[in-house]
């Protein structure tokens, strides 16, 4: 138990540039008060003690705003990174070095008794707001961007994005030994790169038809800015 709550601790002086001591984590950082919450409730709820696990849980939800079931596995190193609204089901299981930032579930969609919640590999990173639910399996080094939403299983070493979430492969191999990619800017737009694919197919039948190209009314430039009337926002 103490080499976990070492770990979770240098966990977050390695993942967060904010940290500036042990000290300062251990008083100010809910995440990690989060995972040591559950440390003491999950081996409350697997020495037969499943009433106290609640307890413990329901204690550390109020403090934290971090809401983990006692039933949960949780890998060595796990980062909560702003904590609040993370929500964690009963049958989920966390591997090792795991990122999760603020408002991701990892919930079920089923009323089934038996393993309903999702298997998180190790050194996965889940993106702010992000949603995994049910029995699915992220494979390992993969990253689910922020917001999306993941009802299927992950290949190791994927990209997920959208809603529902769109699988990327990698084109880079990653290991054990490869820096996390916290990089945020760097997530694929698979659905704007689909519809520029088909504005450049329009535009060559219409040269190969009519001689010129239609400009569209509305279109996003070089620079990724939308112009155009009307917009409703």
């Amino acid at each position: 138990m103490l080499a976990a709550l070492r770990r979770d601790l240098a966990a977050v002086k390695e993942r967060d540039p904010a940290a500036r001591g042990d000290v300062e984590i251990v008083l100010c950082y809910p995440g990690l008060h989060a995972v040591w919450g559950h440390r003491l409730s999950h081996w409350l709820w697997t020495s037969g003690r499943g009433v106290a696990g609640r307890l413990v849980a329901a204690g550390t939800r109020t403090l934290t705003g971090v809401d983990i079931h006692p039933g949960a596995t949780i890998g060595a190193g796990l980062f909560i990174d702003h904590a609040t609204g993370v929500v964690i089901g009963e049958t989920a299981v966390i591997g090792d070095d795991v990122t999760i930032y603020q408002g991701v579930t990892l919930g079920g969609r089923s009323l089934e008794p038996g393993k309903r919640h999702p298997t998180i590999e190790d050194r996965v990173i889940v993106g702010a707001g992000a949603k995994v639910l049910g029995p699915v399996v992220v494979g390992h080094d993969s990253r689910i961007g922020a917001n999306a939403v993941v009802v299927h299983d992950v290949p190791p070493d994927s990209v997920v994005v959208g809603v529902p979430g769109q699988v990327v492969a990698r084109s880079r191999h990653r290991t054990a030994a490869t820096p996390l990619d916290l990089d945020g800017t760097a997530l694929p737009d698979v659905v704007g790169a689909e519809i520029g694919s088909l504005q450049e197919r329009v535009e060559q039948l219409e040269r190969e038809l009519t001689g010129h190209v239609t400009a569209p009314a509305v279109r996003a430039s070089a620079a990724g800015v939308w112009r155009g009337e009307d917009f409703s926002i």
